[in-house]
């Protein structure tokens, strides 16, 4: 097995412990226009994606008609609002960093939300030192997880080839990205318990990442 040159990252329920925080969102915007969605609801949902598709599944689930370009605004600012308030790291997040760091090895984050939301879901969990100029998303690319394109894109920036690299992700859309993007894939189990065929393994926390690479 070749040496994980480059561990590249997910963001929200893998660097920082989000995914409670988006279905907490999801809930209130639809609870705004008057639809029953307990958090419990969204997070047996919770796939991950393009928050477009989404915001559109919820909706469609719930037999609403609401224009997207009235839910996402909505929901970025109630999300923004919960993560002023709420969010933290990952458990092992900023030790895993460290050991990464330590031992030479590179690594970069990849996401789905836009440049400026990854950097600060970053600084308000004081990981963003860790990770100037390795932040890349998928607005990059023009194209979203489960597509490959964007962890693609972030090895090849990196500089290493996909066999160098090691993917971690915590949802069903996430680990099909890094699995037909042909990078050792593992899964960080939270808020979504669906896999992905392919995937190389599965962790608890990311504590378990210094034995794997």
């Amino acid at each position: 097995m070749n040496k994980t040159q480059c561990v590249i990252f997910d963001c929200e329920g893998t660097l920082v412990d989000s995914e409670i925080l988006c279905c907490q969102a999801l809930s209130s915007v639809f609870e705004t226009f008057g639809a029953t969605l307990t958090v419990e609801q969204a997070m047996d949902h919770f796939v991950g994606g393009k928050l477009a598709d989404i915001l559109m599944d919820t909706r469609d689930r719930l037999g609403l008609n609401i224009s997207l370009d009235v839910l996402e605004p909505l929901y970025r600012v109630t999300l923004r609002n919960l993560f002023e308030s709420e969010l933290k790291p990952m458990p092992g997040a900023k030790s895993l960093l460290k050991f990464l760091t330590d031992n030479n090895i590179e690594y970069c984050v990849v996401s789905n939300g836009p440049r400026d939301k990854i950097e600060h879901a970053l600084e308000l969990t004081g990981l963003l030192d860790y990770f100037v100029g390795k932040i890349y998303s998928a607005f990059d690319t023009n194209s979203w997880k489960p597509e490959p394109d964007s962890i693609l894109f972030s090895a090849m920036s990196m500089g290493y080839r996909p066999e160098e690299c090691l993917y971690i992700d915590d949802t069903p859309k996430g680990l099909e990205a890094g699995v037909r993007a042909g990078i050792k894939t593992i899964q960080l189990e939270g808020v979504s318990k669906s896999s992905f065929p392919g995937v190389f393994g599965s962790i608890q926390s990311l504590e378990e990442v210094e034995e794997l690479v």
